[in-house]
């Protein structure tokens, strides 16, 4: 089976790492209180450095620790299927660069992005009480989901079955299924491809490959779909966006990604015909159908529609009648956008820093409609791939191998000598094949998507475009954060139309104390208040050069002045009934008071323990408020982690207008 398509790729003994800061990315971070994670296998390959990352969201003051029920998930709305979208800034860094042009603002790598995500339906709750065994989940362990393999091709389906949830343990993480990675080691490598010289095992299936030799395994990821972009066979990610090195490329990704072409593999029975089995060793036509299996075409899709059981009514419907993996029968299935793709915006070359704007990298997610309505817990996957020019990334494959016997020379080797001069001066290069071609990644805890809320004014869904403003960051000044990031709101700059809502919600951690082992980093949490603690509130300022908030009761507090709440986490209050005074309580407060009275122990007058003045006794998140606001540039900042000189938390809304350096 042979294949040209590229591999991600980096000069050896240099980290190249990618972080994603928004939503929060794990790097295989659960809730450590060490600065490096505790298991860098848990659930997929970063190939990052041990430090970066951020903890999983905690719901209230204290560690979530074996409760997955205090762990508190990130809720997005859905976008609305025929009038508003739903909005989510994506942030990362990434530390060899990216973007520019090769012939006027050349890079020192070839480079791509890919924006993926999965979700599962997500069950009875929005939490995990009621979870299913196979949902996607962060677990409360940081031990690395088992998993028991066999290749015999006469297992029953009984046998699979009780084979897969003896190893399904709750408390590990989950984000690809068991069965995709049973299908991953069963399933013959890709020998069409260029190894190098590398010694690639053929006896771990697709988990082997150039940059995963031995084929080790991380959580259920299959190392072969992460090194290569398009996968030629189905996958269980949907495709967002590629920020290509060019645009030049985007014809050729949009031609071969799976979100709108369909992709191929072997399907053979459980012994007795008892359905078919999720896995086959064969990974071309040929051989799949010489052992008597069916090379059959399978279908990307968002969600399934249960209602449509018919061809003509499915179709009829926009969708599409196809097999989905893992389930080779005929279902109506709802197609996935086009992939987004473009030219990936220039960055800084060794730095982990801002882009040419002096700005993150972002990207602006459109949140997809779900027509089921169902809640779905999602992950999503920051891919950074890069490669060198010594050799053509693609237009060389298997043949290119090193191979002695048959006088093939690699065209790049292992830390080869080599002579560059006519006195014969050897000069040893640090060249690791394994890496020549290489992937990064980060992911993102598990999230919620949930279907809109109805408006209170019309007792409909909400139809308007919804915002979502967030912290990104964690405790600690930035020697000890590195490579996370401190604390800001993101989107720092935030341009709304008049008629769109904004939904302000943050989680954070309780248990960012950056302790002993630092790996090459430093340890320590520098900030205010309770240590290993993420805090944030919301309180207005005149401009985002004051460092005071602005009084609630003053007449210069304007922020506010005509805002209305569509919808808020806290129900003691109806939404409609939230006053202008009210939306300043809850957000200044973190959302330790609901509103100024009247919320059953919530309020203000009600009793409630007074709320500490760092905020040590608030929440770690914040499930927040949908608000619609008034016009004008609107300036915030958080009163904990707003040091100056060292950290500053600050944001302006500009509804209505366009965000200038001159009205911050």
């Amino acid at each position: 089976m042979r294949t040209l398509l590229v591999l991600a790729g980096l000069v050896a003994l240099v980290y190249g790492d990618t972080y994603m800061h928004n939503p929060r990315g794990s790097n295989n971070r659960l809730n450590e209180k060490r600065a490096t994670r505790q298991n860098a296998n848990r659930l997929f390959d970063s190939q990052n450095n041990n430090r970066g990352g951020y903890n999983v969201g905690d719901r209230d003051d204290t560690p979530s620790g074996a409760a997955v029920q205090k762990q508190y998930r990130m809720k997005y709305f859905m976008s609305h299927p025929t009038a508003g979208k739903t909005y989510l800034d994506v942030e990362w860094t990434a530390q060899h660069g990216c973007g520019g042009n090769e012939d006027d603002d050349p890079h020192k790598v070839n480079c791509n992005m890919v924006i993926q995500f999965m979700c599962r339906n997500g069950g009875v709750t929005e939490d995990e009480k009621a979870d299913v065994k196979l949902a996607i989940r962060d677990g409360t362990s940081t031990d690395t989901i088992n998993h028991q393999a066999s290749n015999n091709e006469n297992e029953s389906k009984n046998s699979f079955t009780n084979r897969r949830d003896g190893q399904n343990t709750r408390t590990r993480g989950l984000h690809e299924s068991f069965e995709w990675y049973d299908k991953c080691k069963n399933r013959e490598r890709n020998k069409g491809l260029f190894t190098a010289d590398q010694n690639v095992r053929n006896n771990k299936g697709s988990t082997a490959t150039r940059q995963n030799n031995n084929g080790n395994r991380r959580g259920y990821e299959c190392p072969e779909e992460r090194d290569y972009y398009p996968y030629w066979h189905p996958t269980e990610w949907k495709d967002i966006a590629i920020l290509a090195e060019n645009a030049t490329m985007c014809d050729y990704y949009k031609k071969h990604n799976f979100n709108k072409n369909t992709k191929w593999e072997c399907v053979q029975n459980f012994p007795g015909n008892d359905g078919p089995r999720h896995w086959s060793k064969h990974n071309n036509k040929a051989a799949c159908e010489a052992a008597g299996g069916t090379w059959t075409e399978f279908h990307n899709y968002l969600e399934v529609d249960t209602t449509k059981t018919s061809k003509v009514a499915c179709e009829a419907a926009g969708n599409i009648w196809g097999k989905r993996i893992f389930n080779p029968v005929d279902a109506c299935l709802v197609p996935l956008p086009e992939v987004d793709c473009r030219a990936s915006e220039w960055s800084r070359v060794n730095h982990l820093g801002n882009g040419r704007e002096a700005e993150p990298l972002t990207y602006r997610w459109t949140i997809p409609h779900f027509p089921s309505g169902e809640n779905q817990k999602c992950v999503l996957r920051l891919r950074y791939n890069i490669s060198t020019d010594d050799y053509d990334p693609w237009h060389t494959d298997y043949k290119s191998n090193q191979n002695n016997a048959a006088g093939i020379q690699s065209p790049v080797t292992q830390n080869p000598t080599i002579e560059v001069g006519a006195n014969n001066i050897p000069i040893k290069l640090a060249i690791n094949t394994a890496q020549f071609g290489r992937t990064f990644q980060d992911r993102s805890h598990m999230f919620i998507l949930r279907k809109r809320p109805n408006d209170p004014d019309t007792n409909a869904p909400v139809t308007a475009t919804i915002h979502n403003l967030n912290v990104r960051g964690k405790r600690g000044n930035i020697v000890q954060t590195f490579p996370a990031v401190e604390y800001d709101f993101i989107p720092t700059n935030l341009e709304m139309e008049p008629d769109d809502l904004v939904h302000v919600q943050w989680t954070g951690s309780n248990t960012h104390d950056n302790n002993p082992p630092a790996g090459d980093g430093q340890a320590g949490d520098a900030g205010e208040g309770t240590g290993g603690t993420d805090r944030h509130n919301l309180c207005e300022t005149p401009n985002r050069n004051a460092n005071y908030p602005t009084p609630l009761d003053s007449p210069l507090s304007k922020m506010f002045t005509g805002a209305k709440v569509k919808w808020m986490a806290q129900t003691c209050k109806a939404a409609k009934d939230m006053t202008e005074e009210d939306i300043k309580i809850q957000l200044c407060s973190g959302g330790y008071f609901s509103s100024k009275d009247d919320c059953q122990g919530n309020g203000l007058d009600s009793g409630k323990a007074a709320i500490n003045n760092l905020l040590n006794n608030n929440p770690a998140s914040y499930e927040g408020m949908l608000l619609k606001m008034s016009n004008g540039c609107h300036h915030y900042l958080c009163t904990r982690n707003n040091n100056f000189t060292n950290r500053s938390q600050k944001g302006t809304i500009c509804v209505g207008e366009k965000f200038k350096p001159g009205n911050a």
